[in-house]
């Protein structure tokens, strides 16, 4: 915990000096050019403080206060021709026992707009799906200190953010009926070994070790931009086709051998998403909705069972901008979960999350967050819900309050 209190106050120290210079000051340093070439750097990082009650919460030592909540990123990008674009990200992160620093490529692609109804991106695109999926990496943007977990999990970020493939996209006019916009896009994308999904299988005593778990999604988004300013409503669909590899060793992997040690491997039998969402903005205010359905359907244990879940969230968000400095914001979300196996009896689990939170914009480039999390359930030990056996040694209980203060900075 020192350590993490030595990191925060390191990291404030840096946003604070930099902060301390004015907007116009900061331009200069991240926008240059390069054989005539205008290239665009820009960077944030985040630091976070959560308490809680009952339970420890995304893996941390939070019932003792922990400041395991560190991200950090820069990206790179450039207008090569009217039409021609490239970028890319590299991102860090560390939240209790997940990310441990490790820098990733979060998103490298190249966009060509051939018009406005048509253009193409490839490489690892990011994944443009609901509301925030495609700008959960940019915290800075969002009232809030963490995005509603039913439907943006922070352990789950790593798969849900990008794919490595390709993108059609383009927006089309509807004279007086306002115009659509769509996306459609293919490619893998994969849970990084620092990532929730892995760590929930190791977190619940199962004994599985996966090495890797992905594989090829494929879906599109639509949105419609309402003749109404400031007012969105859309629908995604993904399709997934992922698996696992890795090993199991003792918990539950007994049908390999008498030691119960063996390779392990699961495949999916039918994985898709749907969501549902809106967004209106006027003037102070701002209100936000989204429903997800998430269904998988795996074989697992190496072809000796078969697991299924149906998990379906919303939440329903509001914020008002009181003052040029600050924001109060709240949202309810929930996520509930009907889990069957061959293996486990038939289950519902969810997690109720009722929240307030008051940003303070300390310049246009940094900011604080204050937020109060109530929730109710734990979720299910087989997927990454935020809370892990692993960390509650001595039981889980339902009622879980959570302060979190988060500060950021970008530029």
């Amino acid at each position: 915990m020192h350590s993490g209190i030595a990191k925060t106050f390191l990291l404030l120290a840096g946003v604070c000096a930099v902060s301390a210079l004015p907007a116009q000051d900061l331009s200069q340093y991240t926008t240059f050019t390069v054989d005539g070439k205008t290239v665009q750097i820009h960077g944030f990082a985040s630091q976070g403080f959560m308490y809680s009650g009952n339970n420890n919460y995304l893996s941390a030592n939070t019932t003792d206060g922990s400041f395991q909540m560190t991200d950090a990123g820069v990206n790179i990008s450039s207008q090569i021709t009217d039409k021609f674009r490239v970028g890319a990200q590299v991102y860090m992160f560390d939240v209790g026992k997940l990310g441990d620093y490790h820098p990733e490529i979060d998103w490298a692609y190249g966009s060509y707009k051939f018009s406005d109804w048509f253009g193409i991106r490839a490489g690892k695109v990011k994944t443009t799906f609901g509301l925030f999926t495609d700008t959960q990496d940019m915290t800075f943007l969002s009232t809030f200190a963490m995005l509603p977990q039913a439907i943006y999990p922070i352990d789950r970020r790593d798969e849900s953010l990008a794919h490595t493939g390709g993108d059609i996209f383009g927006t089309i006019p509807l004279k007086q009926a306002g115009s659509l916009s769509y996306t459609g896009f293919a490619g893998d994308s994969w849970d990084t070994h620092n990532g929730g999904f892995i760590y929930s299988l190791l977190a619940s005593g199962s004994g599985i070790n996966l090495t890797k778990f992905g594989g090829l999604e494929a879906g599109g988004d639509l949105r419609w931009n309402v003749p109404l300013n400031g007012m969105v409503v859309g629908a995604s669909y993904m399709r997934q086709y992922f698996s696992g590899n890795g090993t199991c060793e003792g918990g539950a992997c007994p049908f390999f051998n008498a030691g119960g040690n063996g390779p392990y491997w699961e495949s999916a039998r039918n994985d898709y998403n749907t969501q549902f969402y809106g967004e209106y903005v006027h003037g102070r205010f701002r209100f936000d909705a989204e429903h997800r359905r998430t269904v998988r359907d795996h074989t697992i244990f190496s072809g000796a069972n078969m697991n299924a879940f149906d998990i379906r969230a919303f939440y329903v968000a509001g914020a008002y901008r009181l003052s040029k400095h600050f924001e109060l914001g709240s949202y309810y979300s929930r996520g509930i979960a009907h889990m069957d196996s061959s293996d486990i009896p038939d289950n519902v689990t969810h997690i109720l999350d009722k929240v307030v939170c008051l940003r303070y914009d300390i310049t246009t480039a940094w900011n604080v967050k204050v937020e109060g999390h109530f929730m109710n359930g734990v979720g299910s030990k087989f997927l990454p819900w935020g809370f892990y056996p692993s960390v509650n040694p001595q039981g889980l209980v339902d009622q879980t309050p959570l302060l979190v203060v988060r500060t950021g900075w970008y530029f």
